[in-house]
């Protein structure tokens, strides 16, 4: 329920806004004076405030003033008996919503709360496009790739979408967690919803629980006014919560109840709450650990884990890492206005190699870097500043080794790093994918390679 505070003097007046507000379903406060109205405004929170311009003990201006520093988001309306053309250019320029000229009728009353819904939805759509500005979503890489891990990956996403179920996205820091969620939005039927993100890591324990469910005014020291949290601001649309396995015990309690009842508390208040909010959570830790280890509920982990996506990491989408690149390559350019650059052979065979730890986001820096730094037309491995990778590493000691173990070796290691997808490791050797076979035969008859390895099936 909204609340109004009303101030006058004049009784009939006052009392006649009052039951005029009740009538349209807002709790209302009163106060005959301008102190009045103001201390009654610091004790409490409201979404609107109504003031008479005169009153003794301080003028409706002071009470529009204070109301203004203190919670400038809270619209205010001043009510006067002297309506003239320059009163009401002063109350908007001092940044009164409306003015209501006595006697104040039904009509003015309706005329001025549907203006409050207006504004009221201005601000609230202000605030989701706000959020996802700040949360880099024009950043987040796109669905780019078309190896069968992440294929996979993209069909399970696309095919739970539609539907209600909360979805759990697990895999490495950088490995595109973010892109699975987004996908989850656009593709559901929540798309012209807000899709609201929220990384629970970086927010400190005490300030997650009022970014998540906001707060009420004086609810903690410095909260000055009533704030929305990201389940209000994402009603209707989808809330996703990265770095799931950061949050505190008591923000676990909290958001399973939001989880079951669609319903919250804001922090320091006694009003419920009710959204319609999709949750799309995401983690890189282990989530099952921590139960085991008495750090995450049970009953919270089973209830985000209706649907499970784990994202492959970057390193085991060999197929995938050159699209990857020229995709960054493509859209660096555009965003610096540089030159359409390409990548020599030998930077993409570094490129293919790497074992990237920080996955598409460690790709995504690394080829933006090049970009900003390079100065002719292609982009060699030397510009990337890749470190040498295990296969690079293990190289190195080769001398005294026959052809055959060496071989052998960088066979195991390529099938090692492309997850046993013989076609890749064979695009990385630069042989045919028969050509791979027919070795990898060899070696097993020489005895030189297990008889069924793992890696090459």
């Amino acid at each position: 329920m909204r609340r109004a505070l009303i101030a006058d003097d004049d009784n009939l007046s006052r009392d006649f806004l009052v039951e005029a507000l009740r009538a349209a379903g807002w709790e209302v406060e009163e106060a005959t004076t301008g102190r009045g109205a103001i201390a009654a405004f610091d004790a409490s929170a409201f979404d609107l405030v109504v003031t008479d311009l005169r009153m003794p003990d301080g003028d409706g201006l002071s009470v529009l003033g204070h109301v203004r520093e203190a919670a400038p988001d809270v619209p205010v309306v001043l009510v006067t008996a002297y309506g003239s053309l320059e009163t009401a250019i002063e109350a908007i320029r001092l940044g009164a919503q409306d003015l209501l000229v006595k006697p104040v009728s039904v009509e003015q009353i309706d005329i001025c709360l549907r203006r409050f819904d207006e504004r009221a939805m201005l601000i609230r759509e202000n605030r989701v496009l706000r959020a996802q500005l700040d949360r880099g979503q024009r950043d987040e890489p796109e669905a780019v790739g078309s190896s069968p891990a992440w294929l996979s990956c993209l069909a399970l996403a696309d095919r739970v979408a539609a539907t209600r179920a909360t979805v759990l996205v697990r895999g490495e820091s950088g490995s595109g967690k973010e892109v699975i969620a987004s996908l989850l939005h656009s593709r559901s039927d929540r798309h012209e919803g807000p899709f609201i993100k929220t990384n629970c890591a970086v927010l400190q324990e005490g300030l997650l629980a009022s970014e998540l469910f906001g707060h009420e005014k004086g609810a903690f020291t410095n909260a000055y006014e009533r704030k929305e949290g990201r389940f209000e601001i994402a009603d209707g649309g989808t809330l996703f919560l990265d770095e799931i396995g950061e949050i505190s015990p008591e923000v676990q309690a909290k958001l399973l109840r939001v989880l079951e009842t669609g319903e919250f508390q804001r922090v320091g208040g006694k009003e419920t709450i009710k959204v319609d909010v999709r949750v799309v959570c995401a983690t890189n830790r282990d989530l099952e650990r921590m139960m085991r280890e008495g750090r995450f509920r049970d009953d919270l982990f089973y209830r985000l884990n209706v649907v499970p996506i784990d994202v492959p990491a970057l390193r085991h989408r060999g197929a995938d890492i050159e699209d990857l690149a020229r995709h960054f390559m493509e859209r660096f350019a555009r965003e610096f206005q540089s030159p359409a650059r390409r990548f020599t052979s030998r930077a993409l065979r570094s490129l293919r190699t790497h074992r990237w730890p920080g996955n598409v986001r460690e790709l995504a820096n690394l080829v933006q870097r090049a970009v900003l730094l390079a100065t002719g037309p292609e982009i060699d491995a030397p510009a990337l500043g890749l470190e040498p990778t295990t296969s690079s590493r293990t190289s190195e000691g080769i001398v005294g080794q026959s052809i055959a173990e060496v071989e052998r070796k960088l066979i195991l290691e390529t099938l090692t790093l492309t997850q046993g997808n013989k076609t890749e490791a064979a695009r990385i050797l630069g042989v045919t994918a028969r050509t791979l076979s027919n070795k990898m035969r060899l070696y097993r008859d020489q005895g030189l390679l297990p008889e069924a390895p793992a890696a090459a099936r």
